[in-house]
């Protein structure tokens, strides 16, 4: 039996959405990744919806939905919840469709993010600490007023928008064998995994398909371990864009069935891989969008036992908060050992500091700030707190610096941003 034909979206469908965005959408590019090409030892390939119209893959899904209302509906308008890249997807929809749009952001939320939602003439209400919250309240809304509910994965016209990413995929690089991408509710893994899914089946050839999720955002590997949906009670992720509790309904019926697996990385791998992607693909990328990049950088293939030769990453999205992108950055640059924080305790007299001064330079590191504290806290008197922050080259040469300090006589304790 085609398992496909059970399930709630089918290659038909893809194929369908992708005609309604044809000259609404970009059709992002492919970039060859020479540098993680020499990390994998794979032909690794970059799919850029980062470069898409609002800057993520999630206009895709929204168009495609809203573009099926029937007249009455448009004119109800619509309502959706979002921290961010489906609020912008939903309102660049529904500028071009000339639809109302109302979106329910969370308290907090970055705000190039509300500014942006707002400037596609959508109107935003600030609601809840969290994507939940403001989800439920878009519903009661919706329940009171009659617009349209927008959801930004669990819906089959969303699921089918986003699998055309899939399509494209293939048209571009035809011969790819795995593909990766972020999974929050599981829209865009569930589209695309039919879409490729089927077109491989059509070739007579096998294409791997893998979700990441961030490991403090990871409600799929309990949720398929235990074949029903598994809410997380807390979810914590620098990857606001995949910062999902609870899988979608229907992307979760597509993923069990399709999906060859999911796996999670660390916080740390996903600051690093950011960084991994501005400084070798200049690519600026947000942190739920480069998931896929951290697996491989994580070896998470080899892991899994699969030696791919031609691997695709779909980098879903590109809007990060600036402020979030200093923090990411510096704890990107810590993890690879490229910066530096230690905090000592010295005696308050002279010579000390230009000491430790003299030891960093003779050590090749470079210092970017110095906090000198001489009161406060848990401070005695005679007591000096510095907080030193430096770059340096490497872990191995951090080591060296720590060592030289402590050859010294100083007690450096490093601190992780």
């Amino acid at each position: 039996m085609d398992t496909q034909t059970t399930l709630p979206v089918s290659l038909s469908d893809v194929e369908a959405a992708a005609d309604l965005l044809r000259g609404v959408i970009a059709r992002t590019p492919v970039e060859h990744s020479r540098a993680l090409g020499m990390v994998t030892g794979s032909d690794v390939h970059l799919k850029c919806e980062n470069l898409q119209k609002a800057g993520s893959f999630k206009v895709r899904g929204a168009y495609v939905r809203m573009a099926r209302l029937t007249a009455e509906e448009r004119a109800r308008g619509v309502v959706a919840a979002s921290a961010g890249n489906h609020a912008q997807g939903v309102a660049v929809a529904a500028d071009r469709l000339g639809i109302k749009a109302r979106i329910y952001m969370p308290l907090g939320v970055a705000l190039p993010k509300l500014t942006a939602t707002k400037d596609h003439g959508a109107e935003v209400v600030l609601h809840g600490h969290n994507v939940d919250e403001a989800l439920a309240e878009a519903k009661r809304y919706a329940d009171a007023t009659g617009a349209v509910l927008v959801h930004p994965f669990d819906n089959a016209d969303i699921i089918a928008g986003q699998g055309t990413i899939g399509l494209e995929l293939l048209e571009q690089l035809p011969d790819v064998d795995t593909v990766l991408m972020g999974v929050g509710g599981g829209g865009l893994l569930a589209g695309v995994a039919v879409a490729i899914k089927a077109k491989a089946r059509e070739l007579g050839r096998d294409i791997t398909v893998i979700g990441v999720q961030a490991e403090n955002a990871a409600a799929y590997p309990p949720s398929l371990a235990a074949d029903a949906l598994v809410p997380l009670e807390k979810v914590s992720t620098i990857a606001d864009g995949i910062a999902v509790g609870r899988p979608g309904q229907l992307p979760f019926q597509i993923i069990r069935e399709l999906v060859d697996d999911v796996v999670t990385v660390s916080e740390d791998a996903l600051a690093r891989a950011l960084v991994f992607l501005l400084e070798r693909s200049k690519l600026v990328v947000e942190p739920a969008g480069a998931v896929g990049v951290a697996a491989l950088l994580e070896g998470k293939l080899a892991e899994l036992g699969i030696e791919s030769k031609r691997t695709a990453v779909i980098l879903s999205g590109g809007n990060i908060d600036p402020l979030l992108m200093l923090k990411v950055i510096q704890r990107g640059l810590s993890v690879a050992g490229r910066y530096l924080t230690v905090r000592m305790m010295l005696d308050d007299r002279a010579g000390e500091l230009a000491t430790i001064s003299r030891v960093i330079a003779e050590s090749d590191a470079n210092v970017t700030r110095v906090d000198h504290t001489r009161v406060g806290g848990s401070l005695s008197m005679g007591d000096v707190a510095i907080t030193i922050d430096m770059e340096t080259k490497g872990h191995l040469h951090s080591e060296q610096v720590l060592n030289n300090l402590r050859a010294e006589g100083f007690q450096p304790v490093v601190v992780h941003p």
